[in-house]
């Protein structure tokens, strides 16, 4: 049962038109099939039938008057009058004889003319039907030779067939135009709802979309516009008071930091100075991620060049890392900000490793960025928390290495801005991995 469930899955169409195409198509086929049987059953058979015995009853009624007029003067007569008025070529082979063979039907409209021939005539009988092209050639022994009646095609078969097939070929093909022009109308609203989605999704510039098509496709449109609207709203709210916050703090710990340059070496001064200037980290890391999130759009960029960018970057500032690209993307970036991520993961990584290693290439529909390292590690069930603000692993990391808490953070919300997402685990180097795929 499951193998036949996922067989059909695999054959049915995967987008919403095909699939309502199948819908109206799959009755009509019915239809048509049931209609094809009932013409078969109540016409096609009886009115084969019928012909087929008119057929065998004009030969039947041409060898009754051969036999009531014997003379040769009089067949003359009765063939003329059977090519007048029943459109059969009689002719007469004297003391012919009929070969002893076999009667094997190749059709319909053979077999019932061999049953009526049987029924009404009641004579050794031959058919030929492949002699003449428009014509069936009908043998018959008599005592007085072999009775040769040539009968017409048309006489045999009925012109409504053609007629039928006709009008039910041609309305399905009407039909299922109109249903595929009406269907295709109505699922590009959802095809655009859906196009929409997926750019806001990816930090992309949404083309305008305005409600259309039926009233489901509507409700959903200007339920996708409201949120939207609140979703910006939201993320403006955010950067705004985020950078309110921070720029308003910056004031009160300048005086800060004065005051313990003015304190000299007291006992605790040193553990103050430390305290601000992790506050200032941290105040410095709010405010350049909400310039990032709040006023950069999307462009075209390079990928690659931004990598290598980076990883010079971090070269100079000591690092040891190797990259490689598997050839040069082009893709929709908001740069700074993702500079800002890529390097976020990057000091994460330098931060508890010597040696750091990033391949970038194409898998799919995405750009896969790796970040491995050969550093202790993230414990697996640690690895969601460490994407949540101010959460730091005192376990497995050196609490005096510094950090804010936010990079990763930072860096997961900015991936996730571009549509993509970030991942962790193990590296093959036995450190840690961070999987990076951004949609194309």
């Amino acid at each position: 049962m499951g193998f036949l469930t996922n067989t059909a899955k695999h054959l049915l169409p995967r987008s919403l038109l095909g699939r309502s195409l199948m819908i109206i198509v799959t009755p009509l086929v019915l239809l048509q099939l049931v209609s094809a049987v009932i013409f078969y059953e109540s016409h096609w058979d009886k009115v084969s039938v019928r012909l087929a015995r008119g057929v065998a009853g004009d030969i039947g009624s041409v060898i009754t008057l051969l036999r009531q007029f014997p003379d040769p003067e009089d067949r003359a007569w009765v063939f003329g009058l059977a090519a007048d008025h029943m459109e059969l070529a009689v002719a007469l082979q004297e003391k012919g004889i009929l070969p002893n063979e076999p009667v094997h039907p190749q059709g319909l409209t053979e077999r019932a003319l061999i049953d009526a021939l049987r029924e009404q005539v009641g004579r050794p009988f031959q058919i030929d039907s492949e002699s003449l092209e428009r014509f069936y050639m009908v043998s018959i022994q008599l005592p007085a030779g072999v009775l040769e009646v040539i009968v017409p095609r048309k006489r045999l078969f009925s012109s409504t067939v053609y007629v039928f097939v006709l009008w039910m070929v041609g309305t399905s093909m009407i039909l299922f135009g109109v249903a595929t022009i009406f269907m295709r109308n109505q699922v590009k609203p959802i095809r655009r709802l859906a196009i929409a989605a997926d750019n806001f999704g990816k930090g992309r510039e949404m083309v305008r979309v305005k409600p259309e098509g039926a009233t489901e496709v509507r409700q959903a449109t200007l339920a996708f516009l409201s949120m939207r609207e609140r979703i910006l709203r939201q993320i403006s709210q955010r950067t705004d008071m985020l950078s309110g916050v921070s720029h308003d703090l910056r004031t009160p710990l300048t005086r800060m930091k004065l005051q313990l340059a003015m304190s000299g070496d007291a006992e605790g001064i040193g553990d103050l100075r430390t305290d601000v200037d992790e506050m200032e980290h941290m105040l410095d890391g709010y405010l350049a991620f909400a310039r990032g999130e709040g006023t950069e759009q999307p462009r075209l960029a390079n990928l690659t060049d931004l990598l290598a960018e980076i990883t010079e970057q971090a070269r100079r500032n000591g690092g040891q890392i190797d990259l490689h690209c598997e050839g040069a993307f082009t893709m929709p970036l908001r740069p700074n900000a993702l500079k800002r991520a890529i390097a976020n993961l990057i000091d994460n990584a330098q931060r508890y490793a010597k040696h750091v290693w990033i391949r970038a290439g194409r898998r799919a529909d995405a750009i896969e960025i790796l970040i491995d390292d050969d550093g202790p590690g993230i414990p697996a069930d640690k690895r969601e928390d460490v994407f949540k603000p101010f959460f730091r692993l005192d376990n497995s990391r050196n609490p005096e290495t510094g950090g804010s808490g936010l990079g990763l953070a930072i860096a997961l919300d900015i991936v996730r801005g571009h549509g993509g997402d970030i991942e962790l685990a193990d590296a093959p180097t036995g450190g840690l991995r961070a999987r990076v795929r951004l949609p194309v």
